[in-house]
């Protein structure tokens, strides 16, 4: 078991907020329509990783006419441009390790924006392996306390099969991180709704192996804003890195 960061947590709930400002519906639209693609089918009973994605996009009160229609795309009911998945990896400011996940109707446009992204912010947008072996690509649930001690209820998570199981205060309101192989996903959900736990969210991540710790004011600063740049672009789905701003930065 481990604590969450100030830096994750203050991300996190950032990245939520962003959601629920409605400035990623695009990109859940997209999420869903390459998943219906990818597996061959609309139905979410018989895709996982579909089920997922419209469980987001309702999570954050995605329009149902929005979902039908990234589904209907997703099967060649509409036509227009095709979309087709696309992944970076590279070193930002700091050499600090990033691995970006995009969804694109354009590959050699996402190209451009992403490289020049790299090359104006201090980075170095690398070939595939070049940082992914600092990954690992884990199942990963956001859960709700049940208002129990903390303690006992991590253990609780680690009883049931999780791998780690990290703290965070979300509005200040106890959540967990659960992480799980990517494998184990849906039956860790399963078995953690079972025990009486609410389920937030739950999907594939690049869990970092290797971390490195930001204790310099100038070089945060620098990381933070590549990460939001890299995190805008209308291709760009998710963002993994491997940095931590230590405790004392966040608290100055």
């Amino acid at each position: 078991m481990s604590g969450h960061s100030k830096w994750s947590t203050i991300k996190r709930q950032k990245g939520m907020a962003d959601i629920k400002r409605g400035q990623t519906f695009t990109k859940l639209a997209n999420s869903i329509t390459i998943a219906v693609k990818l597996g061959d089918s609309g139905d979410p009973n018989v895709s996982p990783r579909l089920r997922m994605a419209i469980d987001t996009a309702r999570s954050v009160n995605m329009p149902s006419v929005n979902v039908e229609r990234a589904i209907d795309r997703g099967l060649g009911k509409l036509g227009g441009d095709v979309l087709e998945e696309v992944v970076y990896e590279g070193f930002g400011p700091g050499q600090v390790a990033f691995i970006i996940e995009g969804v694109t109707d354009n590959k050699l446009r996402t190209n451009q924006e992403i490289k020049s992204i790299f090359e104006r912010n201090g980075g170095t947008l690398a070939g595939q392996g070049a940082v992914s072996y600092m990954f690992e690509k884990r199942g990963e649930i956001r859960v709700k306390s049940k208002g129990g001690n903390l303690e006992d209820e991590m253990l609780i998570l680690i009883d049931l099969g999780a791998e780690d199981v990290e703290d965070y205060l979300d509005e200040n309101l106890q959540k967990y991180l659960v992480y799980t192989e990517s494998s184990e996903l849906n039956t860790m959900g399963t078995k953690i709704t079972q025990a009486g736990f609410e389920i937030e969210d739950q999907g594939l991540v690049m869990k970092p192996t290797t971390i490195q710790q930001i204790s310099d004011k100038e070089l945060a600063e620098k990381v933070i804003s590549f990460t939001e740049k890299l995190e805008k672009s209308d291709d760009v789905q998710k963002v993994y890195s491997n940095f931590e701003i230590t405790d004392e930065l966040i608290t100055k």
